[in-house]
């Protein structure tokens, strides 16, 4: 049966009012329309529902059941509807983001602090994890989206881009680089490097760089987290090459590398599904502090 709620909310409003006029008055329509609704959910029945005349409309034995059994439907159908909606305008519950480390300290406390003042019944539950977990997070729907750097094309993600973070240089003050306002990057030939490990998204975009230049990188150290990193750059162990939004400690320097390389800063979710409102919500916050989209 192919019978609209439009038809079902007519019939209902002619039953009650016994009038058509009426009727389509309360449902802000016009008399022909609410008439067509009716002789169509007539001829989809295949049965009479009013007994007209020129003075009165009256339910038939079937209107008459029809509008005891749909009245109670319809009830119940606006009370749910009415809940969805409300679920969409609401601005409280809890949004759960996956975010590589970098990201969790140089982008995610902005929108954290944003949402907590724009909406404080709002809570972002952050997810501080290894490139590898986050997407292992989303693909698992273990949280409402990730922030990740350029994940491979495998076609399980809807991609957003946010940014382009650049890679700089990371030395201590007193080391000869420092002194260079731009650092080619070939001046990292034969220089001990710690860099971080596998686990970050940064971390193969920052060996093609120097792969594609011919560099034969000395990797001194690999460590699984920014900070280990920056403490070993303090110590004199060698330096780094590091994302400027992932800036050091003011006991080290940053210097721009050239030609710029960057990683691309994307939100992602598991492909075709939908976001929930208040996770929509965080999404737009994110894209709209980065610039990626239009600020409300």
């Amino acid at each position: 049966m192919n019978i609209s709620l439009r038809q079902l909310r007519a019939f209902l409003a002619v039953a009650r009012q016994q009038h058509f006029r009426r009727a389509a008055e309360s449902l802000h329509l016009s008399q022909p329309a609410v008439s067509r609704y009716i002789a169509d959910l007539e001829a989809e029945l295949g049965i009479r529902l009013f007994d007209r005349t020129t003075r009165e409309v009256v339910p038939t034995d079937a209107g008459r059941y029809l509008e005891s059994a749909i009245g109670r439907v319809l009830d119940e159908l606006e009370g749910v509807l009415s809940h969805v909606h409300s679920e969409s305008e609401r601005k409280r519950g809890k949004v759960h983001v996956a975010s590589v480390p970098t990201l969790s300290a140089g982008l995610m406390p902005q929108c954290i602090a944003d949402c907590a003042a724009r909406y404080p019944e709002l809570t972002i539950q952050l997810h501080d994890q290894a490139q590898t977990m986050v997407l292992d997070s989303v693909r698992g729907g273990e949280v409402d989206f990730g922030v990740a750097i350029d994940p491979p094309l495998t076609g399980e993600f809807d991609i957003q881009r946010l940014l382009r973070d650049p890679f700089v240089l990371v030395c201590r003050p007193d080391h000869p680089l420092a002194k260079l306002d731009r650092v080619p990057w070939r001046k990292l030939q034969g220089q001990p490097l710690i860099l971080l490990d596998y686990s970050s998204g940064s971390r193969r975009l920052i060996d093609h760089a120097l792969a594609s230049r011919g560099i034969a990188a000395n990797v001194v150290q690999q460590t699984g987290h920014t900070l280990t990193t920056f403490r070993m750059v303090e110590a004199g162990l060698g330096i780094s090459v590091s994302p400027a939004l992932a800036p050091p400690p003011a006991t080290l320097v940053t210097r721009p590398l050239t030609p710029q390389e960057s990683r691309e800063v994307v939100l992602i979710k598991r492909r075709q599904r939908s976001l929930s409102p208040l996770a929509t919500l965080v999404w737009e916050r994110l894209r709209a502090l980065t610039g990626s989209a239009p600020a409300p």
